[in-house]
Parts: C-alpha cells; sequence; structure tokens
C-alpha cells in the first residue's frame, strides 16, 4: 500500500545545456557576411584564434580561411563557418563576437568571460594562472589610445 508520503511524484528536470563555444552577435553576423560578400570569399569561414603577445600576455585575431585543420572545432552561425584550433578554445570558449561602432571607426570585440584582466582597447587579456605580458601595468597599452 502507497501512503502519501512514499508516493512516487513525477518532477520536472530543467534540460542541461552545454555553454555556446562562441556566441556571434547579429551585428557581427551581417558585416561577417558583408566582409565575405565583399571580398568574394565566400568559400570561407572566420577562424578565431588566440595568440601570445599584446599587453596583457595574449590576444586575440580573427582571419578569413577556407583550410582548416582536422582537429579545429567548426561550427555554423547564421550560415558563416566558424573555425576555432583547440589551444584557443580553451582560453575564449562562452566569449561573445561583436562589431561596435565608434566614433574613432568600427571594429570587432570579443567579451570574454575566462578574461581576468584585459587591455583597455580589448585586443589583449590574461586569463587566471597566464603570466602577465612584458608591458602589462593594469592601465592599458600604446595602441589603446
Amino acid at each position: 500500500m502507497t501512503t502519501p508520503d512514499t508516493e512516487a511524484k513525477e518532477v520536472e528536470v530543467p534540460e542541461v545545456q552545454e555553454t555556446p563555444a562562441l556566441t556571434i552577435t547579429p551585428v557581427a553576423v551581417q558585416t561577417i557576411k558583408s566582409l565575405l560578400e565583399e571580398k568574394q570569399l565566400t568559400d570561407h569561414g572566420l577562424r578565431v584564434f588566440v595568440a601570445g603577445g599584446g599587453c596583457s600576455g595574449m590576444q586575440y585575431g580573427m582571419a578569413f580561411e577556407n583550410n582548416p585543420q582536422p582537429f579545429d572545432a567548426i561550427f555554423e552561425v547564421e550560415g558563416i563557418r566558424i573555425i576555432v584550433d583547440p589551444t584557443s578554445m580553451q582560453y575564449i570558449r562562452g566569449a561573445t563576437v561583436d562589431f561596435v561602432e565608434s566614433l574613432m571607426g568600427g571594429g570587432f570585440r570579443i567579451e570574454n568571460p575566462n578574461a581576468v584582466s584585459s587591455c583597455g582597447c580589448g585586443s589583449s587579456f590574461r586569463t587566471a594562472g597566464s603570466e602577465q605580458g612584458p608591458g602589462y601595468g593594469g592601465g592599458g597599452c600604446s595602441s589603446c589610445y
């Protein structure tokens, strides 16, 4: 006999969702599409990568590419192929790529939840446990001005 205290109850369990590798804002998607079309690179994707350097230790990079490597992560956002190598992925997983217009001109900007500090211009960053870059003083670099 089942009592009210021991009766099994159906409980809704929320679906666990994995953090997307990268988020690309609608403005960035439109800008990337326009650049690919303008440069007649319709068979290319956008490689997003991290390289050593910059005033904070690491810097972001982007390039159009049509020859991804077998070990690259490749995903599609609104018809654009995004390519990220495994080493870069560990530093930028969960980041957002945006395109920002300002009085000084427009440019891509990466908002990275993994960065513990970044350069004033947003192109250089440092993660927890990484070495500080040679010019790191917490304030920025000469290219920020």
